[in-house]
């Protein structure tokens, strides 16, 4: 008799499910009997992963073409979605944008502000009451390493993942003894398109090394089944992160300050 799939019977919402962290993540649900809500700006990318998601693992697929960075779109999205049990929500969506703070386009920073915080909040603030109140699922939230630093050169993107960090952190206690699980991915560099829209695929950081998606989209699924309040993927990673408070800050602004520069 083959055994039962641990998602059997439960939704996950995955936002910024087109590519990367956020398509190996809705892979990583699929495999687990997950049945998906997809969502992404680009539908005709969506529907290929989707059909993509259905032939191999047999899930239930659906599609959510939708622009989380306006205003108001994620209550939109709950709102279409109905009565429907979301049992597991994924905060991937958001980008990032290199360049000193003064040489920006503002709208591309608030941008960024709406989309990696703004809908983020607005998503988990619609379904964390009805996951507490069925005492299951859990909210997996995908920061960056980022998150323990200020990036200069990246200013915003940087303080919008220590935001995710701080938040995510702040639900898992508020979520202790509940049944429900929070979990904060932090990745370091990653293999993906993120960092040709950002502008930093030529920067010090990458010739350090990227670890693929579907790796870091496996360390963040394990973590989040166990309730791992934050997983940062990668040993250097890991100590470059935890070594933050101990570090004089002078010499973190400057290290992350060589660090995106090219």
């Amino acid at each position: 008799m083959a055994r039962k799939r641990k998602g059997t019977g439960q939704t996950a919402l995955i936002t910024g499910a087109s590519g990367g962290i956020g398509l190996e993540l809705a892979r990583c649900f699929a495999k687990d009997g997950y049945d998906l809500v997809l969502v992404a700006r680009s539908g005709d990318k969506l529907q290929a992963v989707a059909d993509s998601m259905s032939n191999q693992y047999h899930a239930q697929v659906s599609v959510m073409p939708c622009d989380l960075g306006v205003i108001g779109a994620g209550a939109e999205l709950a709102a279409r979605l109905g009565d429907r049990p979301i049992d597991v929500l994924v905060n991937n969506a958001g980008y990032g944008e290199a360049g000193p703070f003064a040489a920006t386009d503002s709208k591309s920073q608030l941008g960024m502000i709406d989309l990696n915080i703004r809908a983020l909040v607005e998503l988990t603030h619609v379904y964390w009451p009805r996951m507490l109140k069925r005492r299951h699922g859990g909210v997996l939230n995908v920061a960056s390493t980022a998150a323990f630093q200020p990036g200069p050169f990246m200013a915003i993107y940087y303080a919008s993942k220590a935001f995710v960090l701080s938040f995510s952190e702040a639900l898992w206690e508020e979520a202790r003894g509940t049944g429900v699980h929070v979990s904060c991915l932090c990745p370091g560099a990653t293999e993906s398109d993120f960092h040709t829209r950002a502008g930093t695929d030529k920067v010090r950081l990458l010739r350090m090394g990227q670890m693929s998606a579907a790796k870091v989209a496996r360390l963040g699924y394990r973590a989040f089944r166990t309730n791992r309040r934050v997983k940062v993927t990668g040993l250097r990673n890991t100590f470059m992160a935890w070594s933050v408070p101990f570090s004089p800050r002078p010499v973190v602004l400057r290290l992350v300050h060589y660090l995106q520069s090219a």
